[in-house]
């Protein structure tokens, strides 16, 4: 396996939630690779305002800015479940790239799977109703449209952080989410669950 060959420029280590991987401002001087868990970015504006701009999990690499010459960090990264995640210094990932086509296959499918996400996020924002963006995120969420199965539990996340996602207020997501639960879409007692049948709030017109 290719990871063997980065042994000295690479680190592996576990994050509990709520945990930051790195800060918006940050020297950008690495990127790291998520082996289990799932990780948000957030960007806060001059005026203090945050968002969160994405959703990662199994699978993803972060902070791949720094390879296209990206001097520091654009968003801060935190943990939203228990965490094992690689950090792989720049240069280690220079020198895979060249050397490794398996790795470059691999990171090449994430740069491709992370821009259509971006395109698929900003027309989810653009025309679909907060009810469906909450729907898309929550599935999102229990890797729906993923390879594998899906999880049913999903990591607790709180309303304001969902709110923040899909671009709404807190009460909205409250009355969603409840919706959702008395229609039998999910099912939340300490941990969130997550059935299939969600997705007919994002198929119905």
């Amino acid at each position: 396996m290719f990871w063997a060959k980065a042994n000295g420029e690479k680190t592996i280590t576990s994050y509990q939630i709520n945990d930051r991987l790195f800060v918006q401002g940050d020297p950008a001087d690495a990127i790291f690779y998520i082996q289990k868990g799932k990780v948000k970015l957030t960007v806060v504006s001059k005026h203090g305002k945050e968002a969160v701009v994405a959703l990662l999990g199994d699978g993803d690499f972060l902070g791949e800015g720094c390879l296209a010459g990206q001097p520091s960090r654009m968003a801060t990264a935190v943990a939203i479940s228990t965490c094992s995640i690689m950090r792989l210094e720049k240069a280690g990932v220079v020198r895979l790239l060249h050397e490794e086509p398996s790795f470059s296959e691999l990171f090449v499918a994430h740069l491709f799977s992370r821009n259509i996400k971006s395109e698929e996020d900003l027309v989810d924002q653009l025309f679909n109703s907060s009810e469906k963006r909450l729907a898309r995120v929550l599935l999102l969420l229990a890797n729906f449209g993923k390879e594998g199965r899906p999880e049913e539990v999903i990591p607790k996340m709180s309303q304001e952080t969902l709110a923040e996602i899909i671009g709404t207020t807190r009460s909205r997501v409250s009355f969603f989410m409840n919706r959702f639960r008395k229609l039998g879409f999910i099912e939340y007692n300490g941990s969130l669950k997550i059935r299939s049948s969600l997705l007919n709030v994002i198929l119905h017109d």
